[in-house]
């Protein structure tokens, strides 16, 4: 296999456009749950303590929070059909990429410095491209749907003049 038809499967499989975060971020993630038949999202949110593999379709960040006095870590990939979205809520100082040192404090010692930055701009990851051809396809369905049922009309139209020669033929058989 050529590394080119790789590249193009891997790029097939990326999202169009993912926020990007960094080490420090506390984000929230909504991820899709899949229990017996039932799906659900449930929103993991925590520091980022490492990012991998920024810009390929294996980008993974890990988050880590602290549950019920118990940290917990969980690894997400950004591409993954079952992450829906990853939102920053929070931007910190930090001046390295893995923040393996935040698993040994607890407390105000795991605390990271903030800094301001715009968060709706920074969230904003719509797809302008995405979303041209979706209104596209949109106004095609809709004209699609017209044509159909001004079709429907028509063959309504031709049923009751058919039903109405009927009726007339009866009535004529009737008078005599």
């Amino acid at each position: 296999m050529s590394f080119a038809l790789i590249q193009k499967v891997n790029d097939e499989q990326k999202k169009a456009a993912v926020v990007d975060v960094r080490s420090g971020d506390t984000v929230r993630v909504h991820q899709k749950i899949k229990e017996g038949n039932k799906e659900r999202v449930q929103i993991f949110e925590g520091v980022v303590i490492r990012t991998d593999n920024k810009n390929q379709h294996t980008s993974r960040i890990t988050v880590r929070k602290v549950a019920s006095g118990v940290g917990v870590e969980k690894s997400f990939l950004l591409h993954s059909p079952l992450v829906l979205k990853v939102e920053i809520v929070r931007r910190s100082k930090v001046r390295r990429n893995f923040l393996s040192y935040l698993r040994q404090r607890s407390g105000k010692g795991a605390r990271l410095t903030a800094v301001q930055f715009d968060r709706e701009a920074v969230n904003d990851v719509r797809d302008r491209e995405a979303e041209k051809a979706e209104e596209e396809a949109k106004a095609a369905a809709a004209v699609e749907a017209e044509a159909k049922q001004a079709e429907k009309a028509a063959e309504e139209a031709e049923l009751k003049a058919k039903q109405d020669a009927v009726e007339a033929a009866h009535k004529a058989n009737e008078e005599k």
